[in-house]
């Protein structure tokens, strides 16, 4: 008979759980599978005893019988910008209270690297794919639908079976912004966004641009600036705007991180912030709340995007899933107002939102 390395303990089997727990092998394939008809407090002993015994169910034999790995994908942009970080921290904190694992990657925005992360997934077998890239070729989008599992995106996705699309609501925060800068006497208004050729940045300027439109603002062409989300964009973006013949008494962000930017380039300058130039962002990043002067920014809730992707991707996996239906997945946005936007100097507040015409804009 084979003993264990010396100083080696045996590993825990489903045998030793069921004796310390005092139940079946088949009840305690049933509550490591997660089955829902288990009673509460019989699973609530057979787990205490996994914890006792030390077991470590195998994830791939359980796959096997049940046809489920239990994985969930996600995929997002980058790990530099801190909202990612964020939005995984969340996305994995939910999905593992729900009996998930959760494999992730990110795309560096390169195609090449995209597809492979995507092969890998498949080759895992992962049950679904939360797509959180805010832009993703349309090449690789299909590969995801024609394998049939559920997936989830962010703004857009194919009209298909078993797609789940999360809206954010763009409109509804830059609007609380632009009425915000409106209301403390701006109307020189900047925007910086992200690069364009992706549907969320444009989708951002729009909603500056139809925000402003709203109160009769002009946007001068000069006005809006295309950056990279970046904190190197968003300084050079503004180095641009300081360039220009008008300054704007107000600068919106189509990110924090480009906020970000654009407040280190004003460090360099006499423009102080915010009696000069004020500066939205946009996310609600944990560190906006620590910038100097700490950040105004329209919030996209890291942990309601993270919350709505699990729970889409459950609606598609979970058999009887209450929102099974349900298609689209809204998510707001809401203005958080800091100490990063004030009136324009020589200026008082508005009291009330007065914009000044579009055609007495220079």
């Amino acid at each position: 008979m084979k003993h264990p390395p010396q100083g080696r303990r045996a590993a825990a089997n489903i045998h030793d759980v069921a004796r310390r727990a005092r139940v079946s092998i088949a009840t305690v394939s049933r509550v490591v599978n997660r089955i829902a008809t288990v009673d509460a407090a019989l699973a609530e002993r057979v787990w205490q005893a996994v914890d006792e015994v030390g077991y470590v169910p195998n994830t791939q034999a359980r796959a096997l019988v049940s046809g489920r790995s239990r994985i969930l994908g996600l995929i997002v942009s980058e790990i530099t910008n801190p909202f990612f970080p964020e939005l995984m921290q969340e996305f994995d904190n939910l999905a593992v209270a729900e009996g998930y694992e959760v494999m992730i990657g990110s795309t560096n925005y390169d195609a090449a690297r995209t597809e492979l992360l995507i092969r890998r997934m498949l080759e895992r077998k992962v049950d679904g794919v939360a797509v959180m890239t805010f832009g993703i070729e349309e090449e690789l989008v299909e590969k995801l639908v024609k394998q049939g599992f559920p997936l989830v995106f962010v703004d857009a996705g194919p009209d298909l079976p078993n797609v789940r699309v999360l809206k954010v609501n763009y409109g509804e925060g830059i609007r609380e912004a632009v009425r915000h800068l409106a209301a403390l006497g701006h109307w020189r208004i900047a925007f910086i966004s992200g690069p364009l050729a992706m549907r969320t940045a444009a989708t951002r300027r729009d909603a500056f641009q139809s925000a402003m439109a709203e109160l009769g603002l002009a946007v001068p062409a000069a006005a809006v600036v295309e950056g990279k989300h970046t904190m190197e964009s968003g300084k050079a973006a503004m180095e641009r705007l300081l360039a220009a013949a008008e300054l704007p008494t107000a600068v919106v962000c189509s990110n924090d991180m480009t906020a970000i930017g654009v407040l280190h380039a004003l460090d360099e300058t006499t423009h102080k912030v915010p009696r000069e130039i004020s500066v939205v962002g946009f996310d609600d990043i944990h560190l906006a709340q620590f910038m100097l002067p700490p950040l105004t920014t329209v919030q996209m809730s890291c942990r309601e995007l993270a919350a709505a992707a699990v729970e889409a991707l459950r609606a598609g996996i979970e058999p009887g899933h209450a929102k099974a239906a349900e298609r689209e997945w809204p998510i707001r946005t809401r203005l958080v107002v800091r100490r990063s936007t004030d009136c324009p100097r020589d200026s008082a507040p508005a009291g009330k939102v007065a914009a000044r015409p579009a055609s007495d804009a220079k």
